[in-house]
């Protein structure tokens, strides 16, 4: 199996053992994001949204330096420290994607790196 590297210093740094994105074949998967704001290298401020808000710039960031866009983006995976947070989360997300929408998941988590509120990773097809 090729293994390739999708790394960019528009994204924030990986903070253990893995990779930001990793393509093998036509598939690109990239680790979870989190809100951290890569020249500042820190979570960004204003809770959930702000953190949504920086989340997808860091994902459009690694999709770019793979050479794909949002319209790539096959499947994403959200964890939300608070499901209360749904409803504002998704009003983010919908600004995000245009139909046909990726197929997604959502799911309330205890905990999360950094105490955040929220993290996202998607899979894209290249």
């Amino acid at each position: 199996m090729n293994k390739q590297v999708i790394k960019t210093s528009n994204a924030p740094d990986a903070v253990g053992p893995y990779s930001q994105g990793i393509r093998t074949g036509n598939l690109l998967f990239l680790s979870g994001q989190i809100g951290i704001d890569p020249a500042a290298k820190k979570v960004v401020e204003g809770g959930v949204e702000a953190q949504e808000k920086q989340i997808f710039k860091n994902i459009k960031a690694l999709l770019e330096e793979a050479g794909a866009g949002m319209q790539n983006v096959v499947k994403v995976t959200v964890f939300l420290k608070d499901m209360a947070d749904f409803k504002k989360v998704n009003e983010i997300y919908a600004q995000h994607f245009e139909p046909p929408y990726p197929a997604r998941s959502a799911v309330a988590v205890k905990e999360l790196p950094l105490s955040v509120d929220i993290e996202i990773e998607v899979i894209a097809a290249l």
